[in-house]
């Protein structure tokens, strides 16, 4: 008989009791842990080969899955199940790869995956951050080498009031949303974005992130304590021979000038140049029967020697690889306006990258329908999609679909964006930027930020303010921290820290960083912050010399939007019986015409005329009989009591005999037959809404009046 076996510990998160249990499911993953909090539950599972692969890098695999029945939906799409992962998985599970990977040892080289499955989901507990804990919990109670257990929190700001785990709903109000992963000693990533908040507020939501991590770090070590297994045996890396890196040192001269040549493709072709130099001089030099394995430990000491050689000259000299201090941008050339038919366009170039954006103004039925789970809209009226294509880095190789770097910086991008975008009561249109990054060496989805401001306000669109992005650097050498403004690629790849900003001059809409050592401290963090804000400022100045607000007008070739108000009953006359009436009337004008139940009807065109005619056509199709109003209308039918007269397409309303003309009127036939045209007016509407009219007041009243 199975007996269900079942650890679990408890902890305060958020003010909410947030749980992790383990032995149960899923017990032939290498780790498996179930992670509550609400009604929400995430299963995440580690498993880890057991033989190293021949990979030079960890090979680590993280897959987040939404499950439509965890929150009681089916899927919409034909199989009636659950495909591709869309950009909220692939967003979630960039989000707990980020601070995992970090946590293994460097020279770890078994294959692992780690895969979170939404069991249920509950809005008032989102499952992303529940995923992180549950990856590090999953891996921690496995043999996987885990170094430490992390943890993630997400914290918004309602009112002025901090909350830890918000539900979808307090997201929606708030002015910061955070998410901030870390270890119990310090933070290693923060994703969020904001509505221009300053750069101490921040920190401090970072700060109470933080005392909840430690929390959370502190219940996975006990539920390791109570149902993990013992950890494999990794061998230590390989320590290349002293005497190889001696040998590889006394080459540094050489390898320092090829650093300090100018131009990316120059200094990558003179280090590659150096490199071949130098390990080929230390093996020359090397014991007959050890020059293989003399080559490959030279080629390790000359990409440490290389490392040192940047850090040292930052730390010291206050040198970066390209010559600049280190709070200097690069040079920025900005242009505008340079797709002839794009609704705006730009091209934002700083130094060696490069973002050529296009900006499009649509209608509501462009509007991107999602589907995820929490969403409490069903349609994105705001979209900005980010594309890397190879040739931006000189690179030959095939194209493919987005990835999820290029996800993730698109979505940093349209975040980043949004605070300042018009409210679609006052701006009713949809809108979307397309980045095309044509040369990359440093940070091109801050370049996408600012191309995308830049061409959202060359269309037209009333930008709030314009928003620019600023990649920022840290390079620590024992208790000295530098903070380097508009990072290269390569000082990423080599420095402790790279962090992303983005916002207005007011205040912060966007950050976003990544930590390779155990935490900086608050002065230097906010010392990083306010720096970034001088470089973000520099940047917006440059902009500004180009185009500062939005234009006056939308561009000529989007569509303009004209809305008016009809009373809701008449919906169904430009409805018409299965849409006919709403096609004809977009058929004969050109136009798209969209009707909401409230009566608001929105007519886009990009020729103003035929909107007019558009709008015409349903004035008259909805208008209303008004008391006292002069109608020149046409006769239907007559009966002995009168005449039905058409006042407009729809509506009728009756003439008595006895108001077809001044006197007596023995026949109705006498005064009027079907098919005349007779001016009437209105002289009551019942509660029925029958309409009574009235030829002989019309008649003997009409001066002066108009219809």
């Amino acid at each position: 008989m199975l007996k269900k076996v079942v650890h679990s510990v408890t902890v305060d998160v958020g003010g909410r009791p947030l749980t992790l249990e383990t032995g149960w499911l899923a017990k032939q993953a290498s780790g498996a842990v179930v992670v509550k909090q609400d009604d929400s539950a995430v299963l995440v599972t580690a498993v880890g080969n057991a033989d190293a692969g021949n990979f030079d890098f960890l090979p680590l695999t993280v897959d987040y899955q939404d499950r439509k029945g965890a929150y009681g939906r089916i899927p919409g799409d034909f199989l009636k199940r659950e495909g591709r992962s869309d950009e909220r998985a692939t967003l979630v599970s960039r989000l707990i790869d980020r601070p995992l990977r970090p946590q293994f040892p460097k020279h770890f080289r078994c294959e692992t995956q780690v895969i979170a499955t939404v069991l249920s989901y509950d809005s008032a507990s989102d499952t992303d951050v529940l995923s992180i804990i549950g990856a590090s919990a999953a891996c921690h109670v496995s043999d996987l080498p885990l170094e430490g257990a992390i943890a993630g929190v997400r914290v918004s700001r309602v009112d002025g009031t901090f909350l830890v785990n918000p539900s979808r709903a307090e997201i929606d109000l708030a002015d910061l949303t955070l998410v901030v992963a870390g270890t119990a000693t310090a933070i290693c990533m923060v994703e969020g974005g904001a509505n221009e908040v300053d750069e101490v507020t921040m920190i401090d939501a970072m700060d109470l992130a933080h005392a909840e991590i430690k929390k959370i770090c502190a219940a996975i070590d006990e539920l390791r304590a109570k149902g993990g297994v013992p950890k494999r045996a990794v061998a230590p890396a390989a320590q290349a021979n002293g005497d190889v890196v001696s040998a590889v040192a006394a080459h540094s001269d050489a390898l320092a000038a090829a650093m300090a040549v100018k131009g990316k493709h120059e200094r990558r072709d003179a280090i590659s140049a150096a490199k071949a130099q130098i390990v080929a001089a230390v093996v020359a030099g090397a014991a007959e029967g050890t020059a293989a394995t003399v080559q490959a430990e030279a080629k390790v000491a000359v990409e440490k020697l290389l490392g040192k050689i940047m850090r040292k000259n930052v730390v010291e000299k206050g040198v970066r690889i390209d010559g600049r201090s280190t709070d200097e941008i690069r040079d920025i050339l900005v242009e505008v306006g340079v797709a002839a038919r794009a609704h705006g366009s730009s091209l934002f170039t700083r130094g060696e990258t490069q973002g050529f954006v296009t900006a499009t103004i649509g209608i509501e039925e462009d509007a991107q329908r999602i589907d995820y789970a929490g969403t409490t809209q069903q349609f994105r009226r705001w979209m900005l999609q980010y594309n890397f294509p190879p040739f931006c880095t000189g690179e030959a190789r095939r194209l493919g679909a987005p990835k999820r770097r290029e996800v993730g910086h698109g979505a940093l991008a349209h975040r980043a964006l949004e605070p300042v975008l018009p409210k679609h009561e006052e701006f009713p249109y949809v809108l979307r930027c397309v980045s095309e990054i044509l040369e990359s060496n440093g940070s091109s989805s801050m370049a996408t930020v600012c191309g995308s401001s830049l061409a959202l306000m060359d269309a037209g669109v009333p930008l709030k303010k314009p928003v620019a992005g600023i990649a920022m650097g840290l390079i620590k050498d024992a208790d000295t921290y530098v903070v380097l403004s508009d990072i290269l690629g390569d000082e990423d790849h080599l420095g402790d820290m790279d962090f992303k900003v983005t916002g207005t001059r007011d205040g912060i809409t966007a950050f976003q960083m990544d930590t390779k050592i155990s935490g900086v401290p608050r002065e230097v963090m906010l010392r990083a912050l306010n720096q970034a804000r001088e470089g973000r400022v520099h940047i917006l100045d440059e902009m500004g010399k180009v185009i500062d607000a939005p234009r006056k007008e939308l561009s000529r070739w989007a569509p303009r939007i004209t809305s008016i108000q009809v009373n809701p009953d008449k919906i169904r006359d430009i409805i018409g019986p299965g849409g006919k009436m709403i096609r004809s009337i977009q058929d004969r004008t050109g136009t798209r015409v969209k009707v909401d139940d409230s009566g608001r009807v929105e007519v886009a065109s990009t020729d103003q005329g035929a909107a007019d005619k558009a709008i015409n056509i349903i004035r008259e199709l909805t208008q209303e009989a008004e008391i006292g109003k002069l109608y020149l209308g046409v006769v239907k039918r007559t009966v002995d009591f009168g005449a039905f007269v058409e006042i407009f397409p729809g509506t009728e309303g009756l003439i008595h005999i006895s108001h077809l003309a001044e006197g007596r009127v023995t026949k109705t036939t006498d005064v009027v037959s079907e098919g005349d045209e007779v001016l009437v007016r209105v002289i009551d509407i019942d509660k029925m809404g029958k309409i009574r009219l009235s030829r002989k007041e019309a008649l003997t009243g009409a001066t002066g009046d108009s219809f």
